[in-house]
């Protein structure tokens, strides 16, 4: 079958990219409980730190992925994750505020464009009808960075004086390198559009370039999107505003999650295993979510449970001061925090094809990823000022609430829009 031939061949490449990515994004996270201390970083500080990684990204989200779009995904992946792999490799020289927020930047910067690239790729290769089943399967990188990342990363800190270097170094430096390695990967095995399969047979090439031109077609309804005119389309504007709702709740625990459970008394390898089982409890939540939003064909309302949910748990979570009911809470909330995922990048590909789709998914990426600024300061600053995280989750739930009813503004897919496409039989 054509499409398992082509999920075989990307989908692992893809996941693996992506949880490099996510693991050197949030590892800071874990370096935090002992690299705050040993360079003087304030909560505060380090919350804005780890934040201007995505102020850097988002400027530069959008024309990544346009240059993505023009010399193809095979070399412009690999590049991001060479860039961004040195880049995080350089955080071993890290000594105060002052490089710490010059190395988030310049990380920011490399790593833009990695997801919104993918999402981009992967819809020059799989049918509309798939798109949710194969973005879950993606998106399951990011729990799974946290779910393996967490244990892996509080065993790097416990190298601590080896060779002279502090724990938090190793943990830069060994997950960094596997990051360089991929970016080789990549540019070996990427091919930029379903013409250039030569692991396909003749037939199954052209079977599947022509299913992707159709519904391409189909979406465009006989004309182009004008990359300005996708960047004042208001359905770009409404999903950005949407994701940023969930975004701010993402990273702003996500960044925290480590020293919330830090103060339940627990070692730093018992806050390793703890901090990874809301992810563990994640890989169900964007399984469920993915295979659902398919089966009924339903994006907007699966996208909007899944945000309220997670806003509700993690409000819940502030009224439980036994460790057990807060984790238990914050462990539901996992289950919700990325099932909006697949769902929610199924649904861009309804309204933009070819060029204006890469800049549509990354201008609302770009948006999104501003609650990465927004998510951990928010959370940083309130716990510097009240001596608690919880008035930091509440702020989270109640931001993430507020951009539910903008899914109201997005119209439903008309008849000449690949929702509503025909589908021709597999080969």
């Amino acid at each position: 079958m054509v499409i398992s031939k082509v999920a075989w061949r990307f989908v692992p490449l893809l996941v693996g990219s992506a949880f490099l990515a996510y693991l050197d994004r949030v590892n800071v996270s874990f370096a935090a409980l002992t690299m705050n201390a040993d360079i003087g970083l304030s909560a505060a500080a380090y919350g804005f730190g780890a934040g201007i990684f995505f102020l850097t990204y988002v400027l530069t989200e959008v024309p990544s992925n346009i240059i993505l779009a023009k010399v193809g995904a095979r070399i412009w992946l690999a590049r991001i994750m060479f860039t961004w792999g040195i880049i995080s490799l350089m955080m071993v020289f890290v000594r105060g505020e002052m490089s710490f927020y010059i190395l988030r930047a310049l990380l920011g910067i490399a790593e833009a464009g990695l997801y919104p690239g993918i999402v981009y790729f992967m819809s020059l290769w799989f049918p509309a009808k798939y798109r949710a089943r194969m973005g879950s399967i993606f998106w399951l990188s990011i729990p799974l960075s946290s779910v393996i990342g967490a244990p892996v990363s509080s065993m790097f800190l416990a190298m601590d004086g080896l060779l002279g270097l502090k724990g938090w170094m190793w943990l830069f430096i060994l997950e960094s390198l596997p990051t360089i390695v991929m970016s080789f990967v990549l540019y070996v095995m990427l091919r930029n559009s379903p013409s250039e399969a030569e692991f396909l047979t003749r037939e199954e090439r052209d079977w599947l370039t022509r299913r992707m031109a159709g519904e391409a077609d189909a979406v465009a309804g006989g004309h182009g999107h004008g990359i300005l005119a996708v960047l004042k389309d208001v359905r770009v504007l409404s999903l950005g505003l949407i994701c940023f709702g969930a975004v701010i709740i993402n990273y702003g625990v996500n960044f925290f999650l480590p020293q919330i459970i830090k103060g339940f008394g627990l070692t730093n390898m018992q806050v390793g295993f703890v901090t990874a089982l809301p992810s563990v409890a994640a890989v169900c939540g964007i399984l469920f979510f993915g295979y659902i939003s398919d089966r009924t064909g339903n994006r907007r309302g699966f996208v909007a449970i899944a945000i309220s949910a997670v806003a509700i748990c993690l409000a819940l979570s502030t009224l439980f001061p036994d460790p057990v009911a807060k984790m238990a809470a914050l462990i539901a909330a996992g289950f919700f925090m990325f099932g909006y995922l697949a769902p929610f990048w199924a649904i861009p590909h309804r309204f933009f094809t070819g060029a204006a789709l890469a800049t549509a998914i990354a201008a609302v990426n770009s948006i999104a990823n501003l609650g990465g600024v927004v998510g951990p300061y928010v959370m940083g600053y309130l716990r510097e000022t009240t001596g608690s995280f919880e008035d930091g989750l509440l702020a989270l739930a109640f931001g993430a609430v507020l951009v539910v009813p903008l899914l109201l503004v997005l119209r439903a897919p008309q008849k000449g829009d690949i929702g509503a496409a025909a589908v021709s039989p597999e080969v």
